[in-house]
């Protein structure tokens, strides 16, 4: 006797589920999309900071903070001094060990990476007070940073260090010893140096403070030419208004924790961060 064989069962996929048919039968279920369908859907973020803790003795500076940058994004963070925002820079950097967590750079692990390792890969972060090496032209500084930062040759990044005094409007004083300029220049440097490494991920650690209005409107219009040639930016600043002029997102530092993230004016006008960080009741 012949065997008997089934027909075969049909299939059609809508709106994310299967529906599977052989004669009068059909059973429908939901699919899981194709993990590579998913991280296009959901792109990476370009730097992730993954439950960060650090303390210092009984100072907590940072608890479980999760945060993520997405490539392109501009992001500024704010909080009261002693928050532990240029803590958190220290983290990324590699300059501060986190007691737990770890950081990610486009989805690399690199916690346990030295700082020359990571601005190597693409990491780069001004300090509040800069820090050149006054006895030296504020072109060999940028070249210094160009050459160890990208791991070439001094005569292989001349071309470029001109090019980033020039965007910097440094250009004019590129012979100056560094330990010679304003406070505005001396902050132009600091950021010309950082760009030197040729990041894709700038750290900027309150580089608007200390300049008069002017000068600060001059330097927010230098970052935002940094950010439209497609690096990606967090910012901390306590000159919010300058802030709020670049980034995209502001997040709140408080404690060790961020209490706050979303749309810079919606964060600002928050009831919680006007009490906490700007010490304005929240019923007032």
């Amino acid at each position: 006797m012949a065997a008997c064989q089934a027909a075969p069962w049909a299939f059609s996929k809508d709106e994310g589920r299967v529906t599977f048919r052989r004669g009068k039968h059909s059973v429908t279920t939901n699919f899981m999309r194709d993990p590579d369908t998913q991280a296009a859907a959901q792109p990476m973020p370009i730097l992730a900071l993954e439950k960060i803790c650090k303390r210092f003795g009984a100072v907590i500076v940072a608890q479980d903070i999760d945060l993520a940058l997405d490539e392109g994004e501009a992001l500024g963070i704010i909080g009261p001094n002693g928050a532990g925002k240029t803590t958190l820079f220290g983290i990324a950097t590699g300059t501060v060990a986190p007691d737990a967590g770890r950081v990610l750079l486009n989805g690399i692990d690199i916690t346990r990476l030295s700082p020359d390792r990571r601005c190597r890969l693409g990491l780069a972060r001004s300090f509040q007070i800069p820090q050149p090496f006054g006895g030296m032209t504020v072109f060999e500084n940028t070249v210094v940073a160009a050459a160890f930062g990208q791991d070439k040759r001094e005569r292989d990044v001349y071309a470029g260090c001109i090019d980033i005094l020039d965007r910097c409007g440094l250009a004019a004083q590129a012979n100056r010893l560094a330990g010679s300029l304003t406070l505005i220049d001396r902050k132009r440097l600091e950021l010309a140096r950082a760009l030197a490494t040729k990041p894709r991920v700038l750290l900027l650690d309150e580089v608007a403070g200390g300049l008069t209005e002017r000068e600060c409107a001059s330097l927010v219009a230098l970052i935002k030419d940094v950010r439209a040639s497609g690096v990606s930016i967090i910012w901390i600043e306590h000159i919010v208004h300058a802030l709020v002029a670049v980034v995209d997102r502001l997040a709140v530092l408080h404690a060790g924790a961020i209490i706050a993230s979303g749309e810079p004016n919606a964060v600002i006008r928050s009831p919680q961060v006007a009490e906490i960080y700007l010490g304005i009741a929240a019923d007032a």
